[in-house]
């Protein structure tokens, strides 16, 4: 029997029922080989040559594949449908054959498949090909790029930057955007302007709002009128005139709707709409296209297939009639730079299955299919068509106008199913509707008012409005975005607050140093360019070597010249790069960069490993810190009051904000100090407040049987404490609340304590109880369970612990999504179950070959896979 790989189990068990007992089935786990962690996986001297490793994780699945083709030895290789489909197909042959898997006459072939569903899957096998060189030779550039950019550049950031992490080809380009955007927000200087707006009355008594246009017969602009002084004469000039209809003009207009999803644009509509990343939403259109209900959803292809337009114009006719069916088919032009990368649109495969009928359980695939199926059948609809009407209202002298707009909807066409979202809220006056208005009727004025604005920053970035600026620039691929998005969140050089990305003070001195050092290679142009070059190597256009051997020239050189630099000579430069931002003028006129605590240091840029700050200079002396977005900012220190002759400080420190007793001196090194409960927030300290923390613990009273009682706030929360004469060791029992600390009684302390003498249990896991019972493992058996854990809520199988994404609820964790998490942590290398549960995974691959036997000897064989 032939032997087919793909790439996830889920396709697997999906396109075995559609093949039938005449092929098995196996899949490859995602990708089985990649370039070791290690100097050298990069032959920069010899023609890129690359070291390839397969992974521990992907031995297993190699040699189940290895084992399979003993009883058939053809292989069709059935990955995805894109660049890194190719290239673990590539990866899959060049194993196989090293490890003599295959013969150098077996039969090796590729096939692809837009969709898991019968009819495409039959007919893909029915065409299948030849393995495409030039989309592995595109993969190959890219991953011997991205390894010489990360494993170079990486390590300058560490030596030079304490706290960096690492920086990416494009993940650092990714950054640059967030942190430029946000100092533009900081240098913003908002300018004042104003309008003024009518409520005027027809003379059938319906009222309409209109505003000023023109004013001494000169038309308004967005700042003609720029302080309440000059708005309050237009309002004068408005009240002292009689006002009239001077035009009603009523024009015809359409909407059109917008192109059937790529990737990006799902990206971006699932954030606008649903908040969710983009990484979530892969994963939720990952599931959704191995169940076979939608197409392949790593695509920058907007056109689609001839039958699924058939489908979808048949559907909107059965569903909403004839009237929302246009003449002709809408036809979306692809605008993929690289025809062969492009695919189709990602759509339903199903045009008459709605969400409803497809009964889908998971909150997060039922939202996106719900979108996917109404923009997929919006794309094919009718346009809307409206009238817009537009008045103007003026005096006779013409010294002033006002202007008053509405629009009505003639035919919802394919409003009726859709609209896309907006990133940012508009008000748009264009849709109200207007009273029956006639020209030369009189306007009789209700109102008029002035009204004061101030120009806003630019908007810091969403994840959907970061995707559509990198894909405006050229950087980047569709099936990179959510995982460049991720890592920088990861690498905590941004942070997500209420769906905007702001940029950590760790991301902000990353940024810098590369814009000083590296500015070339996070240059937007260069990055789009190099995007160019590759996207010409896919289509076999241009040379792969080549394109790598014109980047490693210069970059090498980059790379060498700032390696000698010592780190005092990076901060000063970045200290200089930056002083703008780091040190504004002051309102009474002095030295910014003089320390404001004690008067004599200079103020200099830092770094630790959590980031960079502004430090005075005088240090020890002085040990004034702030962070480099300046006073007020996330984590600056304040005097919160004096006590005692000591001054409280509020502090931001590596574990979140705390109060201080005064400053450390060479007596005192380590001044009292105490952490802000969870739930307190730093903005409402104050003196008060910080002293009960200082006062910890608080004595509660003495025990009945001896030993004082105490409330304090641990490693693990709030706490009541207390030890019996007799006992070796302290007995300790939670609280939940953390006012409780302050608030506790005694008759309540000693009942915990004694319940808690009771009940020892075994350490605090002992009486951990789940959040939510999912089951039996469906593959593996052993129970599933949703976990409460110290870092959040997490599933729990057997020993594997994956924790959820924050995004996501206990309550709405299904036995699919705690699955998929389980075996993803397990790839990682974390915490594995064990080999006989391991084994168990295994029966549906006993088709191919006797799987008990070849399961016992990878020990033995580990070393020269």
């Amino acid at each position: 029997m032939p032997v087919v790989v793909v790439e996830s189990p889920a396709k697997a068990k999906t396109i075995n029922k559609y093949l039938g007992k005449d092929y098995v089935v196996l899949a490859s786990y995602g990708h089985v080989r990649d370039l070791p962690p290690k100097d050298g996986s990069v032959d920069t001297e010899h023609g890129f040559e690359m070291t390839w490793e397969i992974g521990a994780d992907s031995r297993k699945h190699v040699k189940a594949i290895a084992d399979a083709l003993k009883n058939d030895n053809e292989l069709i290789l059935a990955t995805d449908p894109d660049r890194e489909g190719e290239a673990i197909s590539w990866h899959l042959e060049e194993a196989l054959r090293k490890r003599k898997a295959l013969k150098k006459d077996s039969p090796v072939s590729r096939v692809v498949f837009n969709a898991i569903t019968k009819a495409a899957v039959t007919e893909a096998m029915k065409n299948p090909r030849e393995i495409d060189q030039p989309l592995v030779d595109a993969y190959l550039a890219r991953r011997a790029l991205d390894y010489l950019v990360g494993f170079n550049l990486s390590p300058v950031l560490w030596r030079k930057l304490p706290g960096a992490r690492s920086a990416g080809r494009v993940q650092s380009v990714c950054l640059r955007l967030i942190v430029e955007r946000e100092m533009e927000i900081e240098a913003f200087n908002p300018q004042e302007y104003w309008t003024v707006k009518a409520v005027l009355s027809t003379p059938r008594g319906q009222t309409y709002e209109a505003r000023l246009t023109t004013l001494a017969g000169d038309k308004l602009d967005k700042y003609s009128l720029a302080n309440q002084t000059q708005a309050e004469l237009a309002v004068q000039a408005i009240e002292s005139r009689d006002l009239s209809v001077q035009s009603v003009e009523a024009k015809p207009a359409a909407r059109n709707p917008s192109a059937p999803f790529m990737t990006s644009t799902l990206q971006q509509e699932a954030s606008r709409k649903f908040g969710m990343g983009a990484r979530q939403t892969m994963a939720a259109a990952q599931r959704l296209y191995e169940a076979g209900h939608i197409t392949y959803m790593r695509t920058d292809g907007i056109d689609m297939a001839p039958e699924a337009v058939t489908a979808a114009r048949a559907a909107i006719a059965s569903r909403y009639g004839d009237e929302y069916v246009p003449k002709e088919p809408r036809v979306y032009k692809n605008k993929a730079k690289n025809a062969q990368e492009a695919h189709e649109c990602i759509r339903p495969t199903d045009m008459e299955s709605d969400a409803a009928a497809l009964k889908l359980t998971d909150a997060d695939q039922r939202k996106l299919y719900d979108l996917i199926w109404k923009r997929t059948l919006a794309c094919q609809m009718a346009s809307a068509r409206m009238e817009r009407t537009t008045v103007d209202v003026g005096s006779k002298d013409g010294q002033v106008v006002l202007r008053a707009t509405g629009q009505v909807v003639l035919f919802d066409g394919f409003m009726r199913v859709y609209e896309e979202g907006r990133d940012d809220v508009v008000v748009d006056d264009d849709d109200k509707r207007l009273p029956q208005i006639s020209q030369g009727e009189p306007a009789a004025k209700k109102s008029v008012t002035p009204d004061q604005h101030f120009t806003q920053p630019p908007p810091r970035y969403t994840e959907a409005t970061l995707v559509k600026r990198m894909e405006e620039l050229g950087i980047g691929r569709p099936s990179t975005y959510a995982s460049i998005v991720t890592t920088i969140q990861e690498r905590e050089y941004v942070r997500k607050e209420q769906n905007r990305l702001i940029p950590e003070d760790k991301g902000r001195i990353v940024t810098i140093f590369l814009l000083n050092f590296f500015r070339k290679y996070v240059g937007y142009e260069f990055t789009a360019e190099l995007e160019e070059e590759l996207d010409d190597v896919s289509a076999g256009q241009r040379d792969w070597k080549s394109v790598m051997e014109r980047f490693w020239r210069d970059f090498s050189v980059a790379i060498a010249e700032t390696s000698d630099l010592r780190i005092t000579e990076v901060l000063d430069v970045l200290d200089d790069a930056l002083s703008d931002q780091l040190y504004p003028p002051r309102e009474d006129g002095s030295d910014p960069r003089i320390c404001p605590k004690c008067g004599v240091g200079q103020l200099h840029l830092k770094t630790s490993r959590t980031g960079g700050f502004v430090g005075c200079g005088n240090y020890p002396e002085c040990t004034y810190t702030r962070p480099i977005a300046g006073e007020g900012a996330e984590g600056d220190e304040r005097v919160l009051g004096e006590d005692a002759g000591d001054e409280i400080w509020l502090k931001s420190g590596r574990f979140g904000p705390y109060v201080q007793r005064g400053e450390p001196t060479p007596e005192n090194k380590k001044p009292p100090r105490a952490s802000l409960p969870k739930g307190w927030n730093k903005d409402e300290m104050d003196l008060e407040k910080a002293l009960t923390l200082l006062s910890l613990p608080r004595e509660i009273g003495m025990h009945p049987e001896g030993g004082m009682i105490s409330s304090n706030f641990g490693r693990f929360g709030p706490y009541v404490m207390h030890q019996l004469p007799d006992e070796a060791k302290p007995v300790y029992a939670n609280l939940k609340d953390p006012n409780d600390v302050f608030e506790i009684g005694m008759n309540r302390a000693v009942e915990m304590l004694a319940h808690k003498r009771a009940n020892p249990g075994r350490g605090r896991s002992a009486a951990a109880k789940p959040l939510k019972e999912l089951g039996e493992h469906p593959e593996s058996g052993g129970p599933v369970n949703v976990m409460e854990g110290r870092y959040g809520p997490y599933v729990k199988w057997e020993k594997v612990n994956a924790t959820l994404p924050k995004d996501v609820k206990p309550e709405d964790v299904t036995m699919e999504q705690a699955v998929a998490l389980i075996a993803e942590k397990a790839a990682k290398g974390g915490k594995k179950a064990p080999a006989k549960k391991a084994a168990a995974k295994k029966p549906a691959a006993k088709k191919a070959a006797p799987k008990k036997t070849a399961a016992k000897k990878p020990a033995a064989k580990k070393k020269s896979a």
